[in-house]
């Protein structure tokens, strides 16, 4: 199986299944001499853990991270980062009515079809378990970015048909963590609450909209043709499991405005160029232009149902599904630090790529 691996100079690739021993991955390309936060690490693991809202499953692992290489003194070596999460509470039995069946929008089918063999426990590889590993490795690149004052921030902007009534206002760290649901607007905070209640009573499921910003990005970042920094943001996001959108700036409204609407006219402010607008995202011709970079991910609902569904099985049977044992209502809020740890991946990767800067 290829393609476990993203970045260029900053690169990760990943390993492990779903119930398997352990999820992990390798490092390579991390600048010696960077002081490891493995408070800030294990901070960005807490957020991704399930919880007792109710959008999350009930499946609850310690999740810790153990650094088997790269780190000698609490700083990184230049050399391969090697780390693992052991899984501890797989319970694989709730997947053995699965072993012949294909659960609808799952990738059980076209796993089976191109390797002709699958771990149906909990999806094995296809599982987002798997993201835990990018999670530990954006964390550490977000460390890094922040030496420089890039932050990046994501909250839940959408869940079903509950939207933030201002998605352009800049929501404080505090109100985005002070949200079960990751929302940074109480009032829809508590509405989304309502809906995910309901809808998990049903047996049903829900997606939603995830908002990014990144703010302090220096000029320069990304490639003006096929390694545009937009183009690897999308492709980050939209290798994150249950992603079916990705827009960055004014999206596909866009598509809908006049190009004097549109455009982002250039003004001297405070004797530096800048922009009256930034419809164009923060990026301009595939190439960061120091304003806030902005983008949303849309995600699908998960398809795991706790009611029957059609599907076919490995005899091309015709049958009755339904999900059983522990699942997320709504993947969204977890994948708050998801988004974050790509977005750190990307931006870290380019700018390690950009001559002009030194670590």
């Amino acid at each position: 199986m290829a393609g476990n691996s993203i970045g260029q100079l900053f690169k990760l690739t990943t390993f492990g299944e779903s119930h398997g021993s352990a999820i992990g991955g390798i490092i390579d390309g991390c600048p010696a001499g960077i002081e490891i936060d493995y408070q800030f690490i294990n901070n960005k693991i807490a957020n991704r853990k399930a919880n007792d809202s109710a959008a999350s499953t009930s499946r609850k692992e310690p999740d810790e991270v153990e650094f088997l290489s790269g780190i000698f003194e609490n700083k990184s070596t230049g050399t391969p980062i090697a780390f693992l999460v052991r899984n501890t509470n797989t319970k694989s039995e709730d997947y053995e009515h699965l072993k012949d069946a294909f659960r609808p929008s799952h990738a059980d089918y076209t796993y089976s079809q191109k390797y002709g063999i699958r771990d149906y426990r909990g999806g094995g590889r296809a599982s987002a378990r798997e993201t835990i590993a990018r999670v530990i490795a954006g964390a550490l690149a977000e460390s890094i970015l922040k030496k420089f004052g890039i932050s990046i921030s994501a909250f839940v902007s959408s869940i079903g048909n509950i939207s933030i009534p201002e998605i352009n206002k800049n929501f404080s760290q505090n109100e985005i963590d002070s949200s079960e649901v990751k929302c940074p607007d109480l009032e829809t905070s508590k509405k989304m609450l309502e809906l995910l209640t309901k809808v998990k009573a049903e047996g049903d499921t829900l997606g939603g909209i995830i908002s990014c910003r990144i703010l302090n990005c220096p000029i320069g970042l990304g490639e003006p043709v096929f390694d545009k920094l937009h183009a690897d943001l999308a492709k980050a996001m939209m290798s994150i499991n249950a992603v079916k959108g990705f827009e960055y700036g004014s999206g596909f409204m866009s598509s809908k405005m006049k190009g004097s609407e549109m455009n982002d006219e250039l003004i001297i402010e405070n004797n530096k160029i800048g922009f009256n607008t930034n419809n164009s995202g923060g990026i301009l011709g595939g190439i960061s232009n120091g304003e806030e970079i902005f983008f949303n991910i849309a995600f699908k609902p998960i398809s795991t149902l706790m009611k029957p569904q059609k599907s076919v099985n490995l005899q091309n049977e015709e049958i009755s599904i339904e999900g059983k044992g522990r699942h997320d209502v709504c993947a969204v809020p977890r994948a708050i630090p998801i988004v974050e740890a790509m977005a750190a991946l990307t931006l870290l990767d380019h700018f390690l790529r950009n001559k002009s800067v030194k670590i």
